[in-house]
């Protein structure tokens, strides 16, 4: 048995790219593509997608632009688009939908941003169990006697910077999601 440092890293930066994946959800007052990630259309007999039916584009700051491919989708993809929790409220042009991103009042800001923060700490708890497992590991090891006492805190060491600096990482992403969040 041995402690695979590249293991626990891998591991702990899933749970970073699973917190942006979040945030990339969490509607600012600015359009982006990203926005509509997680909305799932009703096409083809199976829920699909969004950019799986479509092309998305930002032609202005505060709007979305959705060219659906197939002009039976159109509808689909409206209402999926409406039904998504998003607050987004699309206008039928043809085969294109545009979307106006509407600006978020005070209230709503701060509602996101305490989900933004709820994210995060979802975020952190993952990395810190994964820090856990790791030094789980190395207790183990050193109780089986397949590394010494000073090896065991060096390497404690070592796992403890690591979760640190992943830390530090979400800590500083949920500060730049606030701010852009709370940005008029």
């Amino acid at each position: 048995m041995s402690i695979d440092m590249k293991d626990l890293e891998r591991r702990m930066e899933g749970a970073v790219a699973s917190l942006k994946t979040e945030f990339s959800g969490l509607r600012t007052g600015r359009a982006s593509v990203n926005l509509l990630d997680t909305v799932m259309v009703q096409a083809y007999g199976a829920s699909t997608p969004l950019a799986q039916v479509a092309s998305i584009s930002v032609p202005e700051p505060r709007m979305l632009a959705v060219n659906v491919w197939d002009k039976t989708v159109v509808g689909a993809a409206d209402k999926a688009i409406r039904e998504a929790g998003l607050g987004l409220n699309p206008v039928m042009d043809g085969q294109n939908l545009r979307i106006p991103i509407p600006p978020l009042n005070e209230e709503r800001r701060a509602e996101l941003a305490k989900l933004a923060g709820k994210y995060a700490e979802s975020a952190r708890v993952a990395i810190r169990n994964v820090r856990r497992d790791g030094m789980d590991i190395l207790k183990k090891m050193e109780k089986d006697g397949e590394i010494s006492k000073d090896e065991q805190k060096s390497l404690e060491d070592d796992v403890q910077k690591l979760t640190d600096k992943i830390i530090s990482s979400v800590d500083a992403s949920v500060k730049s999601k606030e701010e852009e969040i709370m940005q008029v």
